[in-house]
């Protein structure tokens, strides 16, 4: 009788397991400790650990209420080339 293989849990981040740990860390460039800390809060479900991760990327690049990025004022000039009447055009 063959007995079905076990398999891992695809959602979630096993803690004991090195290798997932170091997938994970890297895919979402993270240390472990961070990792880490984060399961601790917010549990060990990928999906949480994403979302969590792109809210605080998306924290750190939000512009402050009031910030200016950069101001670009841009004007049109315009060159004129007044010759006198008396003045012999080249030829």
């Amino acid at each position: 009788m063959r007995r079905a293989k076990i398999q891992p849990t695809r959602n979630k981040v096993d803690m004991t397991d090195q290798a997932q740990v170091r997938v994970v860390t890297k895919r979402l460039k993270m240390s472990p400790a961070e990792l880490t800390e984060m399961v601790g809060r917010i549990g060990n479900s990928i999906t949480a650990i994403n979302k969590e991760v792109a809210q605080q990327r998306a924290a750190k690049l939000a512009v402050p209420a009031g910030a200016v990025i950069a101001s670009v004022t841009v004007t049109e000039t315009k060159a004129e080339l007044i010759m006198p009447d008396d003045t012999p055009a080249a030829t």
